[in-house]
């Protein structure tokens, strides 16, 4: 990796990270008209949906946020367990929906501004890509992700500095986060074994699996039944709608039965990541670090979810691994296309709205999964150029 003078790397690192914060600015204000009632379906008509806004007060869950209840000790919580607490903690301070989605907003874009410069770090000018992407500004406030993300970025950088304990640990807390970086693990500890460095590998592995449990234990231990509640959620969910699965049942009108679908989606997934790995690791040009992209992208389409605000996860990859702009370019149109299609057919089947026919947003699901497959192809070819170096990266 080039480097640049230390000025000019501060500068453009300061520059990629106040792009994030303007643009999650501006996808707050997007956002703005659903910090009050939904009666009249506005947030699908006006594309402002987002689950920071929905899951404030209790419901059938019985979250209690709007009660200040730690999650998993005094109530329910369907999501891991930092993005939990991480609810919890901008719950306390607010005293209204609108006060809630506000004190998110400022962790989150925190979130985009860690992992603008953490990318920065080590994809260079490339990482303004992710700070203005569309991605960023639809998805960034619809969930937590921004906060796995951060620290999946920020444990790249540490992997890339030589700092496998460091990676672990992040990827680690990561996966307490949302379990995506815990993917993670497999490339950047395979890519240790391959440097001829097993004890590397084991060390990340190690931390990572033992951060993971540090995290989880306390809560597993003093309320187990709500603790498990992201595992018995996940493993009941069906196919949802954005899911390749559900597209191809739906012509013959069926529905998956859950214990197959989950068989099947782990199936495929684990067979694709095998077959990936197997055709790219016998390239000359081959970064296992850079398997991290494929692998995710294998996840989203094999997997019964692809919620809208996964897109996320593959924006610092776009410029880490993927550096192709027309690629990106078209990733970032169908991924904006299935927010629009897909709340606007929510605002039709909700009878809240003209909004669009479902078929328009098969298409643009289909559109984005066949991109993301072309990306996947563009990363192979580019394993089988000539061998690059593995970037070193100096500790800041």
């Amino acid at each position: 990796m080039m480097r640049d003078v230390p000025g000019r790397t501060n500068r453009g690192a300061a520059f990629v990270v106040g792009a994030a914060i303007v643009t999650m600015a501006v996808g707050f204000v997007l956002k703005s008209p659903c910090l009050g009632s939904w009666a009249d379906g506005r947030q699908y008509n006006l594309l402002c949906y987002s689950d920071v806004a929905a899951l404030y007060a209790s419901d059938d869950r019985d979250r209690g946020l709007d009660e200040d209840r730690v999650p998993y000790l005094d109530g329910q919580n369907e999501y891991p367990v930092l993005t939990g607490l991480a609810m919890w903690v901008a719950a306390v301070p607010a005293n209204s929906y609108p006060s809630f989605v506000v004190w998110n907003a400022v962790l989150l874009t925190a979130a985009a501004a860690v992992t603008a410069w953490a990318l920065h770090a080590f994809a260079g000018r490339r990482a303004m890509w992710f700070a203005v992407a569309p991605t960023l500004l639809v998805y960034g406030l619809v969930n937590w992700d921004l906060l796995a993300v951060a620290l999946a970025t920020a444990a790249t950088l540490a992997y890339l500095r030589g700092r496998d304990g460091a990676s672990g640990m992040l990827l680690g807390l990561g996966a307490a986060t949302k379990l995506y970086p815990a993917l993670l693990v497999i490339p950047f500890a395979l890519g240790r074994w391959r440097q001829g460095r097993p004890g590397d590998a084991r060390r990340l592995i190690g931390v990572a699996a033992l951060t993971w449990a540090g995290v989880n234990l306390p809560f597993a231990v003093f309320g187990f039944d709500r603790w498990a509640e992201f595992f018995r959620f996940n493993s009941s969910r069906g196919a949802d709608w954005d899911s390749l699965w559900f597209i191809a049942a739906r012509p013959f009108g069926f529905t998956w039965d859950v214990t197959l679908l989950n068989v099947l989606t782990a199936t495929a997934f684990a067979v694709t990541g095998v077959l990936l790995w197997r055709a790219a690791s016998r390239r000359p040009g081959f970064r296992p670090w850079t398997f991290g992209f494929p692998l995710l992208v294998a996840f989203l389409l094999t997997n019964k979810v692809y919620s809208p605000q996964y897109g996320l996860w593959l924006l610092p990859w776009f410029a880490a691994a993927v550096p192709s702009l027309p690629l990106f370019v078209a990733f970032e149109v169908a991924d904006v296309a299935v927010f629009v299609t897909r709340f606007q057919f929510f605002a039709r089947l909700s009878d809240q709205g003209p909004g669009l026919p479902f078929w328009s947003f098969e298409v643009a699901v289909v559109v984005r999964a066949a991109i993301l497959i072309a990306c996947v192809v563009a990363w192979m070819r580019a394993q089988a150029r000539e061998p690059a170096p593995e970037p070193v990266l100096e500790a800041a």
